[in-house]
């Protein structure tokens, strides 16, 4: 998940926005390579979302699938579902590479990528749209809230019943009843982190097309030009709150963290 969500910055954020508003034309414009990097950049987002939802997956087997935990939560399955998840997300992008046309042609090389007159009108064009609109983000998003929400569940009835058995010791701290606190709190930050940050994107890809994708001048003072950034802005940025949210909240990634940070500051294991 991590690597898929830096991949994402690497590709999209660094090689293709930053790339075409603040430096000259390079050889990551000419169109073979426009177009493969826009490809790229939809099969990073689909890997960035689907492990999120693996990962959710794994936190709902480990909390309420005791029987289902040992022979799910091994190398190899993990191994087959990232597998999985990134065949598939590759099999979907296949009719993106015919979304795209040259854009100029200088000394008989072709120049950077822009949707087709067909992309932009064709009903079957828009019907792949609004099924990759379904799979990413609706069908993600609606997997998270399940599972989540199941997950929500057993641990209150978990809860409940733990209680009832510790009523005569009402004075005392129950460190497993916090830490299941805690796991609740992380799972309400991950669904609305998520859901928040593509509701944008979700509400602007289903309303209108993909429009002005090269920041012409054209349209810069339109609502529409200026939610689609926006909205393009708070999906990237999804790409690495969650990562940062799963990680962060785990006390054994903090301390490798800290042990990280130590070791820069000691030479054979000594403080300098």
């Amino acid at each position: 998940m991590a690597v898929a969500d830096i991949t994402v910055v690497v590709i999209h954020v660094i090689l293709h926005r930053i790339n075409i508003m603040y430096f000259p034309p390079s050889f990551l414009f000419l169109t073979p390579v426009c177009i493969i990097n826009g490809v790229a950049y939809i099969v990073t987002v689909d890997c960035s979302v689907w492990f999120t939802v693996a990962f959710t997956f794994d936190l709902f087997v480990a909390i309420c699938c005791q029987m289902l935990q040992s022979k799910y939560c091994t190398e190899k399955t993990a191994t087959v579902a990232i597998g999985s998840v990134f065949v598939l997300s590759c099999l979907r992008t296949v009719p993106f590479y015919y979304m795209n046309k040259r854009r100029f042609i200088i000394g008989n090389v072709a120049w950077y990528c822009v949707p087709t007159a067909d992309y932009l009108t064709s009903p079957l064009w828009k019907i792949f749209e609004w099924k990759n609109s379904i799979i990413t983000p609706v069908l993600p998003i609606v997997l998270i809230l399940l599972l989540n929400a199941l997950t929500v569940r057993h641990i209150r009835v978990a809860n409940r019943i733990r209680t009832a058995l510790r009523s005569n010791n009402k004075n005392q701290n129950d460190l497993e009843m916090k830490n299941r606190r805690k796991s609740i709190v992380l799972l309400f930050a991950i669904s609305a982190n998520f859901i928040i940050l593509w509701m944008t994107y979700f509400v602007h890809s289903v309303k209108w097309p993909v429009m002005n994708f090269y920041y012409t001048d054209k349209y810069f003072s339109s609502p529409i030009y200026i939610a689609q950034q926006v909205a393009f802005m708070l999906q990237l940025l999804s790409s690495c709150t969650n990562t940062c949210i799963y990680g962060l909240t785990q006390k054994k990634l903090r301390q490798e963290l800290k042990n990280g940070i130590k070791y820069l500051f000691t030479l054979n294991g000594k403080l300098c």
